[in-house]
């Protein structure tokens, strides 16, 4: 459960918060991912900053390429990195496939094998989150990098979403449903969309989380927003013409979902240490909040005269 802070505004608290992970990319031994990149070790920078925000979140997810290669090695390190910050913060551990992963090793390594390990059939799911329902989708295709959604699995979300959830739904997949302006990634993208969007048209959709491209980008799909979490092994140096971007290690963020009664919003984290300000602490908040709407205004809004 979010833990709830005092509101001065005129929303209410979010009803629920997720984090949102992407494109770990973990290799068995930690070898260093294209040579040059610590997986491990930029993922353990990230949870720190996770656990280092105070918040409870409902749910964390991990929108794919989990590993780099589908070794089930590197699925146990993720969960040994993983799993004890999940503990301590109190929070689910939502997993979905990427390109770069391998349906049989994530079933036998993440899931435990309570999936016959061999069965390369989509690995999907649903889950309530006190009224939010968060469904994983696997945009993978085994042996290529590219994304899809077979009819079988399309028919399997619309029997899901035939009922609305007291909530919501979310969608959790790995290929976001959006265009990108980096030429490489048109090759790559999730194929036919349109079935996805004739699917989710009418539905309690209200958002799609995605990763794949590392970099942080959001629009709509159908009229649903999405939102594209970073990655945390490296990033996309967009600084670059479209032409020639390339990974860089920087940039590392991942993304906090708040979930009001009326919109979702996804803001974004970056994972970097940085010299950071002192100007509010949790007692300037009690203080605010001894105030009333008017003394907060004339204390915090009204400009010094001149």
């Amino acid at each position: 459960m979010s833990v709830i802070s005092p509101r001065f505004g005129q929303y209410p608290p979010a009803q629920r918060v997720l984090v949102h992970v992407s494109d770990t990319h973990f290799l068995a031994g930690n070898k260093p991912l294209g040579g040059r990149y610590d997986a491990a070790d930029n993922l353990r920078r990230t949870l720190r900053a996770i656990e280092s925000l105070q918040v409870a979140p409902d749910a964390i997810v991990f929108t794919g390429d989990l590993t780099d290669l589908g070794e089930p090695e590197a699925y146990r390190a993720l969960r040994e990195v993983v799993e004890p910050v999940a503990e301590r913060l109190g929070a689910p551990v939502i997993w979905v496939a990427g390109n770069h992963d391998e349906r049989g090793p994530l079933r036998a390594e993440i899931f435990d094998a309570l999936l016959t390990p061999e069965d390369t059939s989509p690995i999907t799911d649903v889950w309530d989150l006190n009224g939010l329902r968060l469904v994983t989708l696997d945009t993978s295709v085994p042996g290529w990098h590219h994304g899809d959604l077979d009819e079988e699995q399309l028919e399997w979300l619309r029997g899901v979403l035939s009922t609305p959830a007291p909530l919501g739904t979310l969608l959790a997949m790995h290929h976001p449903p959006l265009p990108s302006h980096i030429p490489f990634f048109d090759i790559l993208e999730l194929r036919d969309q349109g079935r996805l969007a004739e699917v989710i048209a009418g539905s309690d959709v209200r958002g799609i989380l995605a990763g794949h491209l590392h970099y942080s980008t959001s629009g709509t799909f159908a009229g649903v927003p999405v939102s594209v979490a970073s990655a945390t092994c490296y990033t996309m140096n967009l600084a670059r013409p479209a032409m020639t971007v390339g990974g860089m290690d920087a940039a590392q963020s991942f993304q906090l979902v708040h979930v009001y009664d009326d919109t979702i919003t996804h803001a974004v984290v970056p994972v970097v240490e940085s010299e950071t300000a002192e100007t509010f602490s949790e007692e300037w908040v009690e203080r605010m909040a001894a105030r009333t709407p008017e003394e907060r205004l004339n204390l915090f809004s009204r400009k010094p005269a001149r």
